[in-house]
Parts: structure tokens; C-alpha cells; sequence
């Protein structure tokens, strides 16, 4: 069996079904407000867009080796009021076409470039986790997941926080101590201040 889907593919499950529990919690009042994010530029609406296309959608698509198509990219998902509960059913299909070791092997056409695909999954799995953290930081909520999740986010962040930087996805990173919990030594690594959800959780 393949190593990445074997020790990854669990991780997946588990941010998935988080990031559908902090979608349910995002309410139409959030999504309206104008305010500014964690990702510099976008306000709510923005940012749970991004989300939804690339973690469900674009999940789904690169495991089936397909290109996303224009009128994805185009959609305003939170247009719909069940976007929730699509988001959701999107969420699942799209773990399930990962729940395949075969789908592990190989590489997948990004359109720009290609990669591996056990290297890909594990970045697909950081989007959801800190793309997560900041729709539920940004919404009021929680976003938690376990050590394992966690270290595997660190990983991917340590280890391509550089390109991400080049195109913008990541800021400077910021200093927290040594013994943060995991998840916030990640997200801190990506240049997200975890101690500001803390400040906005007890305003």
C-alpha cells in the first residue's frame, strides 16, 4: 500500500469533516461583513470562496486528474444558502476519490506544472487546515485538529513555506515559542499570528 495514502489520507478525513463543522457556523451576517481577513485583501466572502473551490472542488478534481473549469472558478458558492451543506457533500466526494492508493501514484497536471501526487495531497490538507483557521478565526469560531494533523501541516509548511511565499500565499513568519501547541507553530510558520484568535475569541 501506498505510504502517503496510508499516513495522509486519514489527516484528510479528519480536516474535512472540520472544515465542514466551522462552514456550518459561518453565518450570513459574517459572510456580509466588509472587513478584512488573516489572507490580506479578502473579506469573508472572498476567503470562504477560495476555500470551498480549492479544498472540495479542486481536491475532488485533482484526484480524478481533471482540470477545473471556468465556471468553478467563477461561482460564488455562498450565493446559495445551502453552501454549507453542499460544501459539505463536495467535502466528501472529494476525500472519497482519494480513498485509493492508486490515485496516490503518479503525478497530477496543475496546468502550470506537474507533481506527485503524495506530494500534492498533504498540501491540499494544509489549505483546508489553515484556510480552515482563518475562516473560523475570521467567523468567531474554533478551528482544532489533532497533533498528527498538525505535524503534518507543519511539514508541509516548513517545507514549501518558500514558494508559497514567492506568490504571496504565505507572509513573514511569526515568532511564537518554542513549545506552541503544533498547529499554532504552523500557522505562525505561515505567517498567521495564532494569538489573535485567541484576542477575537474572548472579545
Amino acid at each position: 500500500m501506498n505510504n502517503a495514502y496510508k499516513n495522509v489520507h486519514p489527516y484528510m478525513v479528519e480536516c474535512a469533516a472540520e472544515a465542514a463543522r466551522v462552514a456550518r457556523g459561518v453565518t450570513a451576517a459574517r459572510l456580509a461583513e466588509p472587513g478584512p481577513t488573516h489572507c490580506p485583501d479578502w473579506d469573508v466572502r472572498t476567503l470562504v470562496n477560495h476555500w470551498v473551490l480549492y479544498t472540495s472542488h479542486g481536491m475532488e478534481h485533482r484526484a480524478l486528474r481533471k482540470q477545473l473549469s471556468e465556471e468553478l472558478t467563477g461561482r460564488d458558492f455562498t450565493a446559495d444558502p445551502g453552501w454549507a451543506r453542499a460544501y459539505a457533500d463536495q467535502l466528501d466526494r472529494a476525500v472519497a476519490a482519494w480513498d485509493d492508493p492508486d490515485v496516490w501514484e503518479g503525478e497530477v497536471d496543475l496546468g502550470m506544472a506537474k507533481m506527485p501526487a503524495a506530494e500534492l495531497a498533504p498540501m491540499i490538507v494544509k489549505e483546508m487546515a489553515v484556510h480552515g483557521w482563518d475562516v473560523a478565526t475570521a467567523t468567531g469560531q474554533e478551528f482544532r485538529i489533532s497533533d498528527g494533523a498538525a505535524r503534518l501541516v507543519l511539514d508541509v509548511v516548513d517545507t514549501h513555506g518558500e514558494l508559497y511565499r514567492q506568490y504571496d500565499g504565505f507572509a513573514d513568519p511569526v515568532d511564537v515559542p518554542d513549545d506552541a501547541p503544533v498547529f499554532e507553530r504552523a500557522l505562525a510558520h505561515s505567517g498567521r499570528d495564532p494569538r489573535l484568535a485567541r484576542i477575537e475569541m474572548d472579545q
